[in-house]
């Protein structure tokens, strides 16, 4: 007969070797050292079980592809692939359904898809005016994807339909346009006559509706409320003066989960992802009010008394940090920060959140990773490790080993070359 591990006692068994598990983002320029990596993506391969190809986006623009392999102290230096894709910081990375194409989205208000073999960027995503904060893939479709950015705006984009074409590197504008997804802020009137507009409020994440490759869901820096938009849904006609009218979304969350247990106001989500497995119909989302949030994915409704997951250390302050869900479904890695504000990543066991009874109470199975400065930001799942990118400009790879984890759990002399997770409980 064999006996199943607990979720929370595989999490616990997550150590990270000092010696052979720190990847370092080095500088291109002159007046540093290390560079911050802002995202990072396992390709879909490595989340079955093959080679972990790692893609980590950086400040400067560059891409690192490293294969984080497990190594041999005296072993060689990682492979490792750099791609110099945009001029700016890149906020975001996605791997195309196939694996052969990487989708990055940056501070340069563009986003590009770059062959991952060749290294060669062969499309230009023109459409925002501002920063591209998010950019998804149609898991149903390798040539259609989604962005949104700071300037509150959603495009969709197929590179199917011909652009303009100069050097060898296609341009291409969005075949669908939704402004103002997550509304507007009135600026205030500082004395003047002269009235300020309102500033759109940034799209922070997208993720395909789950059995859909029409249906788009949104979260915002604003508050706690996703939204869901059918791409089916032309643009609404002009109203005077060449405007036009807001498109509105099919469905929407019908409360704010972030203003729960006595919040004085609304917090945005900084991440959200799609459940699978045994989490399949849910949304978890991240919220800068440090905590995750669950939502029924039919309905966009969320789960309150059941499925809040937060740890005593845990600040998620910021729109940098992203949370992903490991490929069996049953566990979620967030960003953050940490015990005296220094970088770490929590892991929650998530496996029994689609039931009913009993409720997921909060601060229930959280395990604290650190090991790093600054704030995690970028997180990503492979098959039976994970990664964790930090302000310091360097990348931790986190890999399941109960062996090793009870050695430091039981030998002080073992724990000097390792970090581990710290239980909550």
């Amino acid at each position: 007969m064999t006996t199943t591990v607990p979720t929370h006692s595989q999490l616990r068994a997550y150590v990270s070797s000092h010696k052979t598990d720190v990847f370092k983002c080095f500088s291109e320029r002159s007046n540093s050292f290390l560079t911050p990596p802002y995202a990072c993506a396992y390709s879909h391969a490595a989340k079955r079980g093959a080679v972990p190809h790692l893609a980590v986006a950086t400040e400067q623009g560059t891409v690192y592809i490293w294969d984080t392999s497990k190594r041999e102290e005296l072993g060689r230096d990682p492979k490792r692939a750099d791609h110099n894709i945009h001029e700016n910081g890149i906020f975001d990375l996605q791997w195309s359904p196939d694996d052969t194409l990487l989708a990055t989205c940056s501070g340069d208000h563009t986003a590009r898809i770059t062959d991952i073999t060749t290294g060669k960027t062969l499309h230009v995503l023109r459409g925002h005016n501002s920063t591209v904060k998010t950019v998804t893939w149609n898991p149903r479709h390798d040539s259609l994807l989604s962005t949104g950015g700071r300037d509150g705006g959603i495009r969709v984009w197929d590179l199917r339909i011909a652009g303009s074409t100069t050097h060898g590197l296609t341009s291409h504008s969005p075949v669908t346009v939704i402004d103002g997804a997550h509304g507007e802020d009135k600026q205030a009137n500082r004395g003047g006559r002269r009235k300020l507009a309102p500033t759109a409020r940034t799209v922070t994440s997208l993720v395909y509706a789950e059995g859909r490759s029409d249906g788009l869901i949104s979260a915002g820096s604003f508050d706690g409320i996703l939204r869901l938009w059918d791409l089916r849904q032309p643009i609404s006609a002009p109203r005077a003066k060449g405007q036009k009218r807001p498109v509105q979304p099919a469905t929407m969350s019908a409360f704010d989960p972030t203003i729960t247990e006595g919040a004085r106001r609304a917090r945005g989500l900084a991440s959200v992802v799609v459940g699978t497995g045994p989490t399949t119909g849910l949304l978890f989302g991240l919220g800068v009010d440090s905590r995750v949030h669950t939502y029924a994915a039919s309905t966009l409704l969320p789960l309150s008394q059941k499925g809040t997951f937060k740890h005593p250390n845990m600040h998620t302050n910021s729109f940098w940090v992203r949370l992903a869900l490991s490929p069996d479904g049953k566990s979620l890695v967030s960003g953050g920060s940490g015990t005296d504000k220094g970088a770490s990543a929590f892991l929650f066991d998530v496996s029994q959140t689609a039931l009913a009874a009993p409720p997921i109470l909060p601060d229930s199975g959280g395990i604290e990773l650190s090991g790093q400065k600054g704030e995690v930001g970028g997180v990503d799942w492979a098959h039976d490790m994970l990664a964790t990118c930090s302000d310091d400009g360097t990348v931790r790879v986190w890999r399941r080993d109960p062996e090793i984890r009870q050695q430091c759990d039981l030998n002080a002399d073992a724990r000097w070359g390792w970090t581990w997770g710290i239980d909550s409980l």
